[in-house]
């Protein structure tokens, strides 16, 4: 079976659950050597990490605190130390916080966080990877829908986070146009994961908005990222591909 990202080594940030889990392993299997970082979950990632050596390839977890741009920056270069390389750098890591502005019990440093990590550690680890990623690399961020539209009360900063990583990506994508670097972002409607069940309260609600009437699962997401991060999408580059069922439609 031919496997287009043999030899090709990857990052992925957030990579122990969820969407994140899914794209290390649909990397894996498309031939990559694969390393995630993790926050807190060390069981879960050790997990993962065995789950990828089944898979044939090389793989590593690293711990770092997408917030702090010096971790960040580490999780990076102990990447490229460890397997020799850096091809493609996946911006996952990500957190959702909701309130609406001016609310009285608005948790203002929560929101500071989400800040710094959604848009301050895709930054942080763009800027890591610049030095290190090959010529013809890949850098693919994870959005979300929420990036082009506020469709419910309280997602605003939330919002301003995913709308920011896009248009940094189209920004970074003429950047590093000369070294045949792509930079995209692929932004996820309604996902089934555990942060967003099937059966969550808020569920029917979101289901109605999509047209092809069910959630997506990871691994359609990963899949999409997947063909970004291959050697068909070498002419692609300061996207935003929407994986959401239509509900942008």
């Amino acid at each position: 079976m031919s496997k287009p990202l043999n030899k090709k080594v990857a990052l992925v940030t957030g990579g122990t659950r969820g969407i994140g889990a899914a794209i290390a392993r649909r990397l894996a299997q498309d031939g990559a050597d694969v390393a995630i970082s993790y926050s807190n979950s060390a069981a879960r990632a050790d997990a993962l990490v065995k789950a990828l050596e089944n898979l044939g390839v090389r793989a590593a977890a690293f711990q770092a605190d997408q917030a702090d741009p010096l971790q960040v920056e580490a999780l990076v270069n102990k990447t490229a130390e460890h397997f020799g390389r850096l091809d493609i750098l996946v911006n996952n890591a990500g957190v959702l916080v909701v309130g609406q502005v001016g609310a009285p019990d608005s948790d203002i440093a929560a929101f500071d966080r989400q800040f710094a990590i959604n848009v301050g550690g895709v930054a942080a680890a763009v800027r890591a990877a610049v030095p290190l990623i090959s010529d013809n690399g890949r850098i693919i961020s994870i959005g979300s829908g929420a990036g082009d539209r506020s469709t419910w009360p309280g997602v605003a900063d939330y919002s301003a986070t995913k709308a920011a990583v896009a248009a940094y990506s189209r920004g970074w994508a003429r950047d590093l146009a000369s070294r045949g670097i792509t930079v995209n972002t692929v932004q996820p409607g309604s996902i089934d994961t555990e942060l967003n069940p099937l059966d969550g309260d808020f569920a029917a609600v979101q289901r109605a908005a999509i047209p092809l009437g069910r959630f997506g699962l990871p691994e359609e997401v990963a899949a999409s990222v997947a063909f970004l991060a291959g050697p068909d999408a070498s002419f692609i580059t300061g996207i935003t591909l929407d994986v959401n069922g239509g509900a942008a439609a």
